[in-house]
């Protein structure tokens, strides 16, 4: 059973600080299908480094979690832009 967040692929110790920053503290907390909104919700900690490839990173990370399937973040890249070229909050 996973229990820390850098249990989890593609999550090392930067982004976890990052994500236990806006209260996400365990994988169980990543189950679901609010990755666009923790992305959102990262803009306030990680500033500058705020990149797409992390949104990609949670898609990938949210299909580990459902299918216990991992795969490479950039597998999630197509979907990653569409959702955030049809997102509003993206571009604020």
């Amino acid at each position: 059973m996973r229990t820390k967040l850098t249990d989890l692929p593609h999550i090392g110790p930067a982004i976890a600080r990052d994500l236990m920053a806006i209260g996400v503290r365990s994988p169980h907390d990543l189950k679901g299908d609010h990755a666009l909104k923790i992305f959102g919700d990262l803009k306030s900690v990680m500033g500058h480094r705020h990149d797409p490839c992390v949104y990609y990173t949670l898609l990938a990370v949210q299909h580990f979690l459902a299918t216990g399937e991992s795969l490479p973040w950039w597998t999630f890249t197509a979907k990653g832009k569409a959702d955030l070229a049809s997102d509003k909050r993206s571009t604020s």
